[in-house]
């Protein structure tokens, strides 16, 4: 819950949330990050905060979606505004996914920024996610139009 603040600046930005639906009602941020913290704390979600320079910069989270007809493991990403460009993002994707490799807990991991997050979707390129599809996914109660991407991690040879 330390987080909080980082979370608000995510999440209530406007330009942040630009490719999301929209900022979210500050009022709703507690509960979402408790959310986040009790699938850590039961071992099933994953999640980092990036920070350059000892400062929380932005997160990475990996979380298994049940909601679906086939269950699957997604990962998502965002920087604040101020440290984008700098290719903290990528850097952050690579270690989560080499760490996700070594451990051998999933065999593939999904993505799904907006169909015109041109930065997200470069993200998933340079990690060697491959681009399957454009679906409409439902977050926090918004659909919005993404791209699925998926890589596999068999570990690296």
């Amino acid at each position: 819950m330390a987080d909080l603040p980082l979370y608000e600046a995510l999440l209530t930005d406007p330009a942040m949330m630009t490719e999301l639906g929209g900022p979210l009602d500050a009022d709703l941020l507690p509960d979402k990050l408790r959310g986040i913290v009790e699938g850590i704390e039961a071992g099933g979600d994953w999640y980092f905060v990036i920070e350059e320079a000892g400062e929380p910069t932005g997160t990475v989270c990996v979380w298994d979606v049940t909601d679906e007809d086939e269950p699957y493991t997604e990962i998502g990403w965002m920087v604040l505004p101020a440290f984008q460009g700098r290719g903290l993002a990528s850097a952050a994707v690579l270690e989560v996914l080499d760490r996700a490799r070594s451990e051998g807990r999933w065999s593939a991991i999904h993505a799904h920024p907006g169909v015109t997050n041109a930065p997200s979707n470069a993200i998933c390129r340079k990690t060697g996610f491959e681009r399957l599809e454009e679906l409409d996914i439902t977050y926090m109660g918004r659909v919005l139009r993404c791209a699925h991407w998926r890589v596999e991690l068999e570990p690296l040879r």
